[in-house]
């Protein structure tokens, strides 16, 4: 990784570590993707962006596998994901070789243009939902 995306990386996830998600995941409406933290076990809340289509939710991680929640869906692909202020629980599955710059394109576009701009290692995931 080059010197400016690990710039770039470090900077947006301590933003979204001590401001974002911390506003964002309070917001009743807010799409809230919860995975089982890799060494603690506990619930990991993180804000996403992303869009339910039929049984699936689709997201893109614009960090890919240094997210801490990709890292945690490797170890445990069992998640809830908070739509529309409803739980829903699923099984994660990470999709490296989806081209993840054509799905950003019909996820919502605000979202989606921050995880482009932002992003340094686009990653696709698909929560494939089981209620």
């Amino acid at each position: 990784m080059s010197r400016l995306a690990d710039l770039r990386f470090r900077a947006t996830t301590t933003f979204q570590r001590h401001v974002a998600n911390p506003l964002l995941r309070r917001l009743p409406l807010q799409t809230v993707l919860e995975t089982t933290g890799r060494t603690s076990g506990l619930p990991r809340r993180t804000p996403v962006g992303g869009r339910r289509v039929g049984d699936s939710f689709w997201l893109v991680s614009e960090f890919g596998e240094r997210s801490q929640y990709v890292r945690n869906i490797r170890v445990n692909p069992r998640v809830q994901v908070r739509i529309r202020g409803r739980w829903h629980t699923g099984t994660a599955h990470l999709l490296p070789d989806d081209d993840a710059v054509a799905r950003l394109r019909a996820l919502p576009r605000l979202n989606s243009t921050a995880v482009r701009v932002l992003g340094t290692d686009l990653l696709t995931v698909r929560v494939d939902l089981a209620d």
